[in-house]
């Protein structure tokens, strides 16, 4: 039960929890679980239909209640046809017995009990990542030591760093239920780990507990076309059952009800803004779903948007960003820090310019999503292979001073910084087994599965040339745990990962972040910049897009302040 519509921690029952010392499994009348984002209530122990319908219908604004189990769904929807809808989910059940134990915890996982109030935030930030409701920290707080309710975190052994998380219940001790089952929620793992296997390890860890605990069977629901998903639970062991939910209507799962094929198909930096006009009921028209084309029109007032770039952007702001030469010039002339550039032509003054800088990068003037960019060019055999490669995505090529620092994206909206990020380059970490060729391939695989297909690792000449640097080839097997940087680049396109740092950006970055928009003049931008670290006030500017993606940005209200600027009176 890991889908956005499905998830939950933190529980209070009505009748209260069994303590330590009350484990009577008796059956429970009327069992409502207040898990923090929302309620479960196990259908089978409500007297009627009526009763049970009377209890979706209270649903909290900004929560998701489910009603678990309903026998005879037909009747309860008649209760309230308008307001309640059948969740277009399947359920899966794995018999439990110790003679079919899990398969263990993936190397390098540690899987633990939740037991700080930092493990919460770590699991809201997840929960955010992927866009589901957060927890009620002091819900779930309460609940840590429950019986009934299990929350287990699952760490990166090197690092420390929280990297997924699930929910289990134990429905003897939760619903009183005669058939003792048990069941999970909310499975989240980060879509930036390099780690392979956290997933499955959290899941396995359940069957193992709940398995010791004498329980028939571990039941999950999950969304009918989440095909990645329902594959890894046929894996572990789970096959199809009989098992019906129904919801109560809300703007949070309105895509399970209403028709949204055309919603559905927009990548997630359309999408996003999509919705968050739709929660605030602006209404949406897809004019060109695959270029991410829509149109917002509320109360006579309608704006055209490709993803995040709109009307409000003129001509001469998109002339000054699309081009790499032209954007730093005019940042330069405002005072503000930028690299040395020239625009490749002569062979003989390219070299010298790479003689010059000692290092240096080579790009499309006119490229986007990091395509045709060679980072760290430092003889004049890869300059020219470089220079080759960012032709073929069209326009002049730029050669570029190479300056070392963290990627930060900073996006400014309406003038303001809204979010800032760190963006770091894709990475695998081996298993002493496969070679990178495959590490790859499968950290590729996921990363484009956790972003709708806009992340992938490129299995190119530049990412030969970066593990070449290391004294690899894709038939190299790294030691197990061994962390590999495939690519210098950090564009999220290229399998980058991106993490928030909005709250300890340094002043003097903010301020140059907005006065590079008010240069622009463009009132919805990306900054790129190269930074010692984003609370220094050293740097240099980059690149500005003039379409910066809104999605990953987490937890920050990047498609909330869009749409305020677009229709500040919806705020």
């Amino acid at each position: 039960m890991n889908t956005p519509q499905q998830q939950g921690a933190g529980t209070t029952l009505r009748p209260p929890l069994a303590t330590d010392a009350e484990t009577s499994t008796a059956p429970h009348a009327n069992v409502i679980l207040d898990c923090g984002w929302g309620r479960l209530m196990y259908a089978p122990s409500f007297e009627s239909t009526r009763l049970l319908a009377s209890e979706l219908m209270q649903e909290e604004a900004g929560k998701r209640d489910i009603a678990l189990y309903v026998q005879a769904p037909q009747l309860l929807l008649a209760e309230a046809p308008a307001s309640l809808f059948l969740d277009p989910s399947l359920m899966f059940r794995r018999p439990l017995s110790a003679d079919a134990p899990a398969a263990g915890t993936a190397q390098g996982v540690v899987i633990r009990r939740l037991t700080t109030r930092a493990d919460i935030a770590a699991m809201n930030r997840l929960y955010s990542m992927r866009g589901m409701v957060p927890l009620e920290p002091r819900t779930v707080w309460r609940q840590r030591e429950s019986d009934a309710l299990i929350y287990l975190i699952a760490e990166d052994e090197r690092t420390g760093e929280v990297i997924g998380s699930v929910m289990g219940v134990d429905h003897a001790l939760a619903f009183g239920d005669q058939e003792g089952g048990s069941s999970f929620w909310c499975l989240v793992v980060d879509p930036q780990t390099t780690m392979a296997g956290v997933g499955t390890s959290l899941v396995n860890q359940l069957i193992d507990l709940f398995t010791s605990r004498g329980r028939a069977f571990l039941d999950l629901s999950v969304l009918h076309t989440n095909q990645n998903a329902i594959g890894l639970y046929q894996k572990l062991g789970f096959t199809q059952t009989t098992g019906f939910a129904v919801k109560h209507k809300n703007s949070i799962n309105e895509r399970l009800f209403i028709d949204t094929a055309e919603v559905s198909a927009l990548n997630p930096y359309a999408r996003i803004i999509v919705d968050e006009a739709r929660r605030r009921g602006v209404g949406v028209e897809i004019v060109d779903a695959e270029a991410g084309i829509f149109k917002l029109r509320h109360v006579g007032h309608e704006m055209l948007c490709r993803e995040s770039l709109t009307e409000l952007t003129g001509g001469v702001a998109m002339t000054w960003c699309q081009d790499k030469v032209l954007t730093l010039r005019r940042l330069a002339s405002v005072g503000l820090r930028v690299p040395q550039q020239r625009v490749a032509g002569d062979a003989e003054a390219d070299a010298a310019f790479l003689r010059e800088h000692g290092e240096i990068v080579v790009k499309p003037a006119l490229g986007e999503q990091g395509k045709g960019i060679s980072m760290g060019v430092r003889t004049e055999e890869d300059l020219a292979n470089a220079i080759q490669r960012a032709q073929k995505e069209g326009g002049h090529v730029v050669l570029e001073q190479f300056c070392s620092g963290q990627d930060l994206r900073i996006v400014v909206i309406g003038y303001k910084v809204v979010a800032a990020a760190i963006r770091r380059p894709a990475e695998v970490t081996g298993d002493g087994q496969s070679t990178l060729a495959q590490l790859i391939e499968r950290h590729s695989a996921r990363r484009a599965a956790a972003t709708g297909g806009e992340s992938r690792i490129p299995m190119d000449a530049e990412t030969e040339r970066c593990l070449a640097e290391q004294g690899l080839t894709m038939a190299s097997v790294p030691e197990d745990g061994q962390r590999v940087q495939v690519r210098k680049t950090a564009n999220l396109h290229t399998g980058g990962t991106i993490h928030d740092v909005t709250a300890s950006l340094h002043p003097t970055l903010r301020a140059a972040a907005e006065s590079a928009a008010r240069a622009l003049r463009i009132p919805v931008v990306g900054l790129d910049f190269l930074v010692p670290a984003p609370e220094q006030e050293e740097y240099v500017i980059i690149e500005a897009n003039e379409r910066p993606g809104l999605a990953n940005h987490e937890p920050q209200p990047t498609a909330q302040r869009f749409i305020d600027l677009l229709f500040p009176y919806t705020a």
